[in-house]
């Protein structure tokens, strides 16, 4: 089994709310930081890559 090295968002304040993820060459996995031992999704790289334009801020 694998062990996934799971990383918080640069965007998370101070780190008490927010999502998790970790990644392998073919899946992205994504967990909530407050329950890290719950369940988690996981995507393929071209799903969570079509993801995130929808989940980042807006340049200013």
């Amino acid at each position: 089994m694998q062990t996934l090295h799971w990383q918080k968002s640069t965007y998370s304040g101070d780190g008490s709310n927010c999502v998790e993820i970790a990644t392998t060459p073919t899946t992205i996995h994504i967990r909530d930081s407050k329950n890290p031992t719950g369940p988690h999704l996981t995507l393929r790289p071209t799903t969570w890559a079509g993801f995130l334009p929808h989940a980042m801020p807006a340049k200013r």
